[in-house]
Order: C-alpha cells, then sequence, then structure tokens
C-alpha cells in the first residue's frame, strides 16, 4: 500500500472488507469502479437502491461499486460493521463490495480517499468531502474520471460509467471487439 502522495493510481491502495478481510484496491485492475462513501441514516441513503441497480444491471460488463462506510457527517453512520452489513443485506439487498467504517476527510482519512480528492476536487476547488454518498468514478486503468456530489442520483451517472466501460484496460480489445489472431 502506497500513501496517497505517490500513489498513480486508485490501484496502489488497500483496504478492510466489512468482514475484516484485507482487500488490495488492484483486484478490481480492468474494471470500471463507482467508489462512494455511504450511511445508513442519512436522507441519502435511498441511493443504495441505485447504487445496487447500477451494479447489477453492469457488473458482467465489468462494474463494481465500492462502498464505504464513514461516521464523518452527522454521526449518520453509527453502528457496527456487523449491523451496517445486515442493514444494507436487509433494507436494500446490497450485493456490492462494502468495506470496513473510514474516515474520508481530516489526518484519519483513508489513504486511498485521500488519493481520490487530491484527483479530482468538490465544489469550487473545495479537497474536502462535504457529505455522505459523494461518489468517485474510476477508469478500468485506475485513473479517477469524475467526482459526484451526494445529490447526483446514481441513474445520473450511468452515462458516464457506459463511455467508462466502453473504454478497453490496458491490454484488453475494446468491448465487442474481434479477438486478435
Amino acid at each position: 500500500m502506497f500513501v496517497a502522495e505517490a500513489a498513480v493510481s486508485a490501484f496502489d491502495f488497500e483496504a478492510t472488507a466489512i468482514d475484516g478481510t484485507p482487500v488490495p484496491i488492484d483486484r478490481y485492475r480492468g474494471q470500471v469502479m463507482l467508489i462512494v462513501n455511504v450511511a445508513s441514516r442519512c436522507g441519502f441513503t435511498p441511493q443504495y437502491r441505485g447504487l445496487e441497480d447500477l451494479y447489477r444491471r453492469h457488473r458482467d460488463r465489468g462494474f463494481v461499486v465500492l462502498g464505504f462506510p464513514c461516521d464523518q457527517f452527522g454521526h449518520q453512520e453509527p453502528g457496527s460493521e456487523a449491523e451496517i452489513r445486515q442493514f444494507c443485506d436487509t433494507t436494500f439487498g446490497v450485493t456490492f463490495p462494502l468495506f470496513q467504517k473510514v474516515d474520508v476527510n481530516g489526518a484519519s482519512a483513508h489513504p486511498l480517499y485521500r488519493f481520490l480528492k487530491s484527483q479530482r476536487t468538490g465544489l469550487l476547488g473545495s479537497a474536502g468531502i462535504k457529505w455522505n454518498f459523494t461518489k468517485f468514478l474510476v477508469g478500468r486503468d485506475g485513473e479517477v474520471l469524475a467526482r459526484y456530489g451526494p445529490r447526483d442520483e446514481p441513474a445520473a451517472i450511468e452515462p458516464a460509467i457506459d463511455r467508462a466501460l466502453a473504454q478497453p484496460a490496458a491490454g484488453r480489445p475494446p468491448e465487442g471487439a474481434a479477438p486478435v489472431p
């Protein structure tokens, strides 16, 4: 795992899955990722439904949503990892990968989030994340393509996801291309 300042792509980091398993983000190399800081008691929590819908419809094309619970905004994610997992399962049927709670701002911000914010600033150039359900779209090569605010509904991001999915991963032909002999 690299520090955010030395990283060249989102694949240079590791996070801890909600079950405690270390996960190198490199595991998702070649996929388009939507990385989202989520919370169970937020006005934007119903976006879980839209995120899951995007994941189910596009995962076979190489798309994944990565959910990072965060309790930095209004104490909207107070539960344990087990409580978060159960809430996501029973309330929204979430099947996309979830990770352990992280900070996204401040000195204790997860290195992945420090990197994401350094690549795509927020409104008026602000580096910090203002609220839960901020979304980062990351291409197949690990480049941060776009940043979306909490008010951006998952369905509104779908055209950008489709464009990213149409781009080949390094060493892979574009989707639907004939194999090279």
